[in-house]
């Protein structure tokens, strides 16, 4: 146990100092904590200490996988349906070509540039045509975006693209059994019954008891995320329909949003962004750098062209223009999800998989700094806070 601790509190310390150092430099955390990840894997590696950073431990895998889905979760929760109808058309048309443009990019250029066979080329486009979700949200709540018609049309469209990914991801490779069908029936089902019977226990148990919202919201979280894993999806699938489905009942209650977060980003998203920037192997990116620039520049380039004149259709300020098209041009968790999901399977090689997540993990990074540095919409930001974000009373009058 002296171990996990000792590991634990490593990760926590660069966890900090990232926090530090994304606050001196005015960039988001998750995008330094990816950074920090990166830095640390490769000196650790390069000490011959890799394997002492517990990246294959169970308890991490855990953590790192229970953040993915309750970050995914929230973003979900952050998409009111009321909300969602104004902006149907854009979420949809954005969350298509976010994902249409990539795939068909990526995949001419790794069968025709790289040389890559059609399997292995078909698994590098789905795998980039992806939109982070994580990191979007991620920056959406660091900003205040999340609050405002302009962010919640952005997580849609993340919704919809990455929604686009892990279809084409089933219907190309994952066998289609009972299993999905069971599935899928499990999760229509709880599409149409989680609302009611989480509000009952909201009525009947909150505020009397020790949150059990929380324990409600983690136990749906891991029991779907276990359905998913056997039938072959990915937990973070119906993590993000149920935060959608509940998006009015979290909405009542803010104070419980803001709690659900803490727990969230300050303890679950920093080992997920620091053990993916630890798993890229940048010795393997130095020895071959052309393959990795190529996909790299063919995933950013394709979402670029392929968004900023769909995206011109419903935003007339130029930055508005940019920030949506740039943030939207990042990729990490389904990305990640669909490399390994791919090497796992044989259909690419070792070699493959890390170029392939080092160019996903590079396109978190690259065009987000871009955005924030150069055009971060803050005019949107100018606008009253609304009311779910307002101080709570009790925790005034308590000095919280």
């Amino acid at each position: 146990m002296e171990s996990i601790y000792l590991v634990a509190a490593f990760w926590f310390l660069a966890a900090v100092l990232s926090t530090a150092l994304a606050s001196r430099l005015k960039i988001s955390i998750a995008l330094m904590e990816i950074v920090v990840g990166c830095v640390i894997g490769f000196i650790a590696f390069k000490l011959g200490y890799f394997d002492k950073l517990s990246l294959q431990a169970s308890w991490l895998k855990f953590c790192t996988g229970l953040g993915a889905m309750l970050l995914t979760f929230l973003a979900g929760a952050e998409l009111n349906p009321d909300v969602m109808k104004t902006k149907i058309k854009e979420v949809c048309v954005v969350g298509l070509i976010g994902f249409a443009a990539p795939f068909a990019g990526c995949v001419l250029i790794a069968y025709f540039l790289i040389g890559w066979n059609l399997q292995a080329s078909l698994l590098c486009g789905i795998a980039l045509s992806t939109t982070s979700m994580a990191v979007v949200y991620a920056v959406m709540i660091e900003y205040g975006f999340n609050k405002t018609e302009f962010g919640k049309g952005i997580l849609g469209a993340c919704f919809v693209n990455d929604l686009g990914t892990v279809i084409a991801l089933g219907l190309i490779f994952a066998p289609f059994t009972y299993k999905t069908v069971i599935f899928v029936v499990v999760t229509v089902i709880l599409i149409f019954t989680i609302q009611p019977v989480t509000d009952y226990l909201i009525r009947r148990y909150a505020y009397k008891t020790a949150a059990i919202r929380a324990k409600w919201i983690i136990f749906i979280l891991l029991a779907c995320g276990v359905l998913a894993l056997w039938s072959g999806s990915e937990p973070v699938l119906p993590a993000y329909i149920l935060g959608m489905v509940l998006a009015r009942t979290m909405e009542k209650d803010g104070h419980f949003v803001r709690r659900l977060r803490t727990l969230t980003v300050g303890f679950l998203t920093p080992l997920y962004f620091l053990r993916a920037g630890a798993l890229v192997s940048i010795p393997e990116l130095v020895a071959a750098p052309v393959i990795f620039l190529i996909l790299l520049v063919g995933k950013v380039a394709s979402k670029i062209f392929g968004l900023y004149p769909a995206i011109h259709r419903f935003r007339e300020d130029n930055k508005e223009k940019w920030y949506y098209t740039l943030l939207m041009s990042t990729g990490l968790t389904f990305g990640t999800i669909s490399a390994l999901y791919g090497l796992t399977n044989h259909i690419i090689t070792q070699a493959q998989y890390s170029f392939i997540v080092g160019a996903v993990i590079a396109s978190a990074v690259i065009p987000t700094i871009i955005a924030n540095k150069f055009f971060l919409p803050s005019h949107l930001l100018e606008e009253p806070l609304l009311d779910d974000q307002a101080p709570d009373e009790k925790d005034i009058e308590k000095g919280l």
